[in-house]
Formats: structure tokens, C-alpha cells, sequence
């Protein structure tokens, strides 16, 4: 009877342990979601209350988020409705929208059909005037007239570069500066404006103007500045005949006057401007060109001391030769005619010995009469000679510089081959005129020298014929 009386038992049990447990895992799941109480139950009864206030609370919370879903719901029913109408009418919108665009495409096609047949040769002529535009604004952008004319260039660059027809007023215009530019090549106007000093600062001045080809102010010419649309003094000026040429052109005030233009506005005298002046071209011949220069200076100083002895002595030996019989002591001729004095009548006897003494004396008159002449020229042979040497020099320079840069460059190259050509220059400049010097030099001695001879042979002779005859 025991095993039938414990088989009842274990259900009985088993079912007491899964309602606990499920108590425990209620009492579990009400802690978690904020329902528990404050103290733990003590006993089924309690947990019995606790769990079916538990249940109550978590039923009215899900109420109320269903409530709340449900008014959500709402809301968004609502949302949708109205962006369904927005939809609509945007699309009601749009077809409204596509119709006026084909409307006004038709439009603009029939008025595009219009315009072109209406125009004509108009689009020729705009590519014609874009052209010449083109054309005319490299003239305008460096022609001197638009520092008289401020403001044009800008124009004629806008006309060149626009792309739309332009107008009856735009065209007036560039025929306006067209002529104007034909019109003002032709004038000699003074005109106020700014210029600009070398120095930088910009100044009010009086600028002379000659038709587009030059345009000078106090005596100095003036280049225009495209890019700030001036007139700006030249920094090195063409020099003294040009700058003397501008001050006739300002002083003038009617008639005509000699002065210079640039055919080529202002090309031209920049070059020009660039050439290097007498000492410059000295200071390129360098330590050699000094040389040759103070060797010339030096034979040109005596040649010229010496033509001005020569000169007082011929002069004083003509005038000896008017008293033949009464030598004197200042002049070579005095000097040497002074040596027949003495006693006549032993002057046959000792012919020989006063032939000698007068050759005696003729010969000390010799040095006086060509000093100098040694050393002119030996400066005639030393000239070309010290000009070689500078050339030399130059090309030295000029291959060195072709090795130090690795091309032949005719700016690296220029100041060695202007030091070679200008000493070459300087030494045939000195050699030419002082052996024209020694020459003339030359000649007035030897003059002097044979007048010396004649005359004392000749009053030699005429003593001899003389002293015999007595």
C-alpha cells in the first residue's frame, strides 16, 4: 500500500515547484519593469495581490500605447493626405509649367527666325568690326595720342572682345576715334597732363606733341606707359642734338622748325637712347684703352709744343734772312751765320775749317728743330700695336664668357668683342693723327734745316768770291 499511497504525493509537489517558480520569475519580471513593491511578499497570498496588481499596471500601459499609436496613426493619415495634395498640385503645376515652356520656345524660335532674316549681312559686319576693333586697339594701346585721350583704349578693347552686336551709338563712336586717331596723326599740339619722372614721381607738365610719332617735354622725350596710360621721360635720352632739337620744337610757336620724329613711335630713339656715349666707349676699352689714351694725349701735347717752336722759329728765320749781314743770337740761322765773324782776309786760307764750323753749328740747331719728333713716332708704331693688345684681351674675355655660360649668347659675348673694337679703335685713333703730326713736324724742320744749308753755303761761297775778287 505504500508504493500507491506516495504516487499521489509527487504531482502534488511537482506542481507546487512550477507555481513558485513561476511566481519567482512574475515577481522577477514585475521588479525589472518598475511594478514591485517595496518589500518582498511573505507569503502565496501576497505574491498572489502583487502579481495581479503587476498585471493590471502593465495592461493599462499597453492601453496607453496603444492610444498613443493609434492617435499617431492618426497624424500621420493626416500628413499623408496632405502631401498627396501637395503632390497633386505640384504635378497640376508642372504640366502648367511645360506648357507655358513649349509656348515660349515656339516664341523664341519664331522671334530668333525674325531677328536673323531681319538682320541681314549684320552679323559680317559685326565680325568686320570686331576685326578692325582688334586691329586698331594694338595702335591705340601704344600710340602717344591716348595720353592726350584718356579712356579709348578701354573701348576699342571692350568692342574687340564683346560678343554681342553692337550698337548704332557704339559704332558712331569707334568711327568717332577712327577719324580722331587719322585727325590728331596729322597736328603739332601742346597739351597739359601727368607725366612721370625717372624717379618715379608723377608730375604735372606741358608735353609737346608731334602727330603720333614723338612727344617731348623741357627739352627731355617722353615714351608712353601703356599699362598706366602716361607719358614717362625716357630714362637715358638720345642725346645733346636730339634733346637740342626738342627745346626748338617747344620754343617754336608758329612756322616751321627742324626737329626729330620716330617713324617708328618711339622704337627707334629707345634704341638709339641705348647707345653708349664717347666715355662710355672709353671706359669698355678698360685698362688698355687708358693706356693707348694717355700715350696719345701725352704725343699730342709735344707735337703741339713742338709745332708752336717750329712755327716762332720759321718766322724769326725769315725774318733773319731780310739782314743777312747782321745775324742774331734768337733765331737757328742768326746762330749759325754767327760763326763768319772773324778775320776776312784768312777766310780762303781757312775754308775748310769754316765750312766745318758752319756744318758744326747747323748740326747743334738739329735737336731744337726735331724734338719730339723720336717719341711721335714711336707712339704712331706703339698705337696699333696696344690696340692689339686690347683686342687680344676682349676675345679672351668674350671665350670666357662662352665657357663659363655654355652658349653663345651675343649679350654675354658683347663685353669682351666692345673691348676688343674699342682698343682696336683707340689705338688706330691716336696712331692716324700723330703721324699726320710727325709728318708735318717733319717737314717744317727739314724747311727750317734747308734754309740753314742754303744760306750758309751760299754766304760761304759769295765770302770765298769775294775775298778773291779783292
Amino acid at each position: 500500500m505504500k508504493p500507491s499511497m506516495d504516487s499521489p504525493k509527487k504531482p502534488q509537489h511537482s506542481a507546487l515547484g512550477q507555481l513558485l517558480a513561476c511566481a519567482v520569475l512574475a515577481l522577477s519580471f514585475a521588479s525589472a519593469s518598475g511594478f514591485a513593491t517595496a518589500a518582498d511578499p511573505k507569503n502565496l497570498d501576497e505574491l498572489l495581490a502583487e502579481t495581479e496588481s503587476a498585471r493590471s499596471a502593465e495592461a493599462a500601459a499597453n492601453a496607453e500605447r496603444e492610444a498613443r499609436f493609434k492617435r499617431e496613426l492618426d497624424n500621420q493619415a493626416a500628413l499623408l493626405a496632405e502631401a498627396k495634395a501637395r503632390l497633386a498640385n505640384e504635378q497640376k503645376r508642372g504640366a502648367g509649367l511645360t506648357t507655358s515652356f513649349d509656348v515660349n520656345e515656339k516664341a523664341i524660335t519664331e522671334a530668333s527666325a525674325s531677328l536673323e532674316s531681319r538682320s541681314g549681312n549684320l552679323g559680317e559686319l559685326f565680325g568686320v568690326v570686331r576685326q578692325v576693333a582688334n586691329d586698331f586697339s594694338s595702335v591705340v594701346n601704344s600710340s602717344i595720342i591716348s595720353a592726350q585721350f584718356p579712356g579709348r583704349s578701354d573701348f576699342i578693347v571692350n568692342l574687340a572682345q564683346t560678343k554681342e552686336l553692337p550698337s548704332t551709338q557704339v559704332l558712331e563712336r569707334f568711327w568717332f576715334e577712327l577719324q580722331r586717331e587719322m585727325t590728331e596723326s596729322g597736328k603739332v599740339v601742346k597739351f597739359k597732363t601727368k607725366i612721370v619722372k625717372p624717379n618715379g614721381d608723377s608730375v604735372d607738365a606741358t608735353v609737346t606733341r608731334v602727330g603720333p610719332f614723338t612727344a617731348v617735354s623741357d627739352g627731355q622725350y617722353l615714351q608712353y606707359l601703356p599699362s598706366q596710360g602716361q607719358l614717362a621721360a625716357m630714362a637715358r635720352q638720345p642725346g645733346p642734338k636730339f634733346e637740342d632739337a626738342a627745346k626748338r620744337l617747344e620754343s617754336s610757336r608758329s612756322g616751321y622748325v627742324k626737329t626729330s620724329i620716330d617713324p617708328t613711335r618711339g622704337v627707334l630713339l629707345s634704341i638709339y637712347s641705348q647707345r653708349p656715349n664717347l666715355k662710355e666707349r672709353i671706359d669698355h676699352g678698360e685698362a688698355v684703352g687708358y693706356v693707348i689714351i694717355a700715350v696719345g694725349v701725352i704725343g699730342a701735347l709735344l707735337a703741339l709744343f713742338q709745332f708752336v717752336h717750329l712755327l716762332i722759329t720759321r718766322s724769326k728765320v725769315r725774318k733773319q734772312l731780310t739782314s743777312i749781314e747782321v745775324p742774331r743770337t734768337d733765331n737757328p740761322l742768326g746762330r749759325v751765320l754767327s760763326t763768319f765773324q772773324g778775320n776776312h782776309a784768312k777766310l780762303e786760307e781757312d775754308a775748310e775749317i769754316v765750312e766745318l764750323r758752319i756744318s758744326e753749328a747747323v748740326l747743334k740747331e738739329v735737336p731744337a728743330l726735331e724734338r719730339f719728333q723720336s717719341f711721335i713716332k714711336l707712339a704712331v708704331a706703339a698705337g696699333p700695336l696696344l690696340g692689339l693688345i686690347g683686342t687680344v684681351v676682349g676675345m679672351i674675355v668674350t671665350f670666357q664668357s662662352i665657357t663659363e655660360s655654355g652658349s653663345s649668347d651675343p649679350k654675354l659675348m658683347a663685353a669682351g668683342i666692345s673691348q676688343a673694337m674699342i682698343a682696336t679703335v683707340l689705338g688706330l685713333g691716336i696712331a692716324i693723327p700723330l703721324l699726320f703730326a710727325h709728318a708735318w713736324l717733319s717737314s717744317i724742320s727739314k724747311s727750317i734745316l734747308q734754309i740753314l744749308d742754303e744760306q750758309s753755303t751760299g754766304l760761304l761761297a759769295g765770302r770765298l768770291e769775294a775775298t778773291r775778287h779783292a
